[in-house]
């Protein structure tokens, strides 16, 4: 049985979720305009995840993300009009324009950043659980990782030193159905990858990550164990993802109605509706409400982004390297 969460709570996890979709679905058009270089890699298709873990979550409790990393900024907090302009390249960007769309991190969220190496966030969050183990707040360390990085022998070593120090590290690893072109069955051996957090010792759930409500008992069920001392644990969410690895991706890899069956069938935020207007604790006018404010919201991050101006030359070298003068 689902744990019981009021309107606001509900309301709060529809907006991110609308925002993390609305975000992607108009990144995936203005990059058709060259306006916005490097690569990017869209979330869309897999919001339950990163609402239904960071809901549970405050700016001590801290994350680490990906290369499909927007999902994860805006749930944990993160400005979208600070991450538009980031992704613009643009000075008013939360990195100051230089990180772009793989490198977003904000600390004062807990967002420690994106990573554009796979299967790099695994060390991170474990020295972020190490941390708060230190502390002794009862917080956590978080990495989001994918089916990719289950291959990766620093994953592997973190797993192993989140269990041997007893670290709240909590793996959360989104199964989107491909590591980057490649199908997880060819790739992963085994292809259980829930027997694999296992076999560290990590407490391990495998669920819908499709359904926003499985994912956030999920979540509270791990943070109840991690937090009170028990050390890591992971999650294994099985997903799917709208758009290709990266934008320009053909997807030739791909069944060729499987995108529009799984927007079909498959959508977190119908589920959502689904479950939660029958009983009437959040109505369709409070959804269609959400969705004009959070249309406007990326509109103006938009046009804001256009509009500001790029990192000025002299600053380039700024933030890039310590100086210990």
């Amino acid at each position: 049985m689902s744990l019981q969460q009021s309107r606001d709570q509900l309301l709060s996890a529809y907006r991110q979720m609308k925002t993390i979709r609305e975000f992607e679905e108009r990144l995936h058009k203005e990059i058709m305009t060259g306006e916005i270089a490097g690569f990017t890699h869209l979330y869309s298709g897999q919001e339950a995840v990163a609402v239904g873990v960071c809901q549970h979550l405050d700016t001590e409790d801290l994350i680490v993300s990906t290369h499909r990393g927007h999902g994860h900024c805006i749930a944990k907090g993160c400005d979208v009009k600070g991450m538009m302009a980031e992704i613009y390249g643009r000075s008013t960007g939360l990195g100051k324009g230089k990180g772009g769309s793989m490198h977003i991190a904000d600390f004062d969220k807990g967002m420690l950043g994106a990573n554009g190496i796979v299967g790099a966030g695994g060390p991170l969050a474990v020295g972020a659980a190490l941390s708060a183990k230190l502390d002794g707040k009862g917080k956590v360390g978080i990495c989001f990782s994918g089916e990719g990085s289950i291959n990766q022998g620093a994953v592997f070593e973190a797993m192993n030193m989140a269990k041997v120090i007893n670290a709240p590290a909590i793996f959360i690893i989104e199964i989107n159905g491909y590591s980057e072109h490649t199908g997880a069955s060819y790739s992963v051996g085994g292809v259980d990858i829930a027997k694999r957090t296992e076999g560290f010792g990590l407490k391990t759930i495998e669920a819908d990550g499709c359904d926003y409500h499985t994912v956030y008992d999920s979540m509270a069920e791990l943070l109840d164990y991690s937090r009170s001392g028990n050390g890591p644990s992971a999650a294994v969410f099985n997903t799917t993802r709208f758009f290709g690895h990266y934008e320009g991706d053909p997807q030739n890899y791909r069944e060729k109605n499987e995108v529009k069956d799984h927007r079909s069938n498959r959508d977190c935020l119908k589920k959502f509706s689904k479950d939660n207007l029958p009983n009437g604790t959040v109505t369709q006018s409070d959804l269609d409400e959400i969705d004009k404010s959070v249309m406007v919201l990326i509109d103006e991050a938009v046009k804001e982004a256009r509009n500001a101006p790029p990192t000025p030359m002299e600053e380039m070298e700024s933030d890039v390297y310590i100086s210990y003068e």
